[in-house]
């Protein structure tokens, strides 16, 4: 399993079977601080990239995410509606947003690995 990291700072961790599961980053955590709401989008429907797919709500803000990759979502993290606090104490497992089956494979392609999200970070 390998990650990728788009410059809108959401994480997509690549699992079997051409689906994805997509989160957002510690830095995006820790820049909106503590997340109170989350707006996930419907199973079943279809997104294309940088489309927006939900919504993050922080006591500071609140902030769109974006759809990675084309695809169609197939399961939403239902613990982070009840507890969107996930999206702090554990972004990068519990945390996570939504799964989507790939429409566009290669897309994945286009997203960075860890070293250059960790550069776009430094350099923000």
């Amino acid at each position: 399993m390998s990650i990728k990291y788009t410059p809108d700072h959401e994480w997509v961790k690549i699992e079997a079977d051409g689906i994805v599961t997509v989160g957002i980053t510690v830095h995006a955590q820790d820049a909106l601080g503590d997340v109170v709401f989350v707006d996930l989008p419907e199973v079943g429907k279809a997104f294309a990239e940088k489309e927006v797919a939900g919504v993050v709500e922080s006591v500071k803000a609140a902030a769109d995410v974006y759809m990675p990759v084309d695809g169609e979502i197939t399961e939403v993290n239902e613990g982070l509606r009840d507890d969107p606090s996930l999206a702090n104490s554990d972004p990068l497992n519990a945390g996570w947003f939504f799964k989507v089956k790939l429409s566009n494979p290669p897309q994945l392609d286009g997203l960075m690995d860890g070293t250059a999200y960790d550069e776009l970070v430094k350099n923000s």
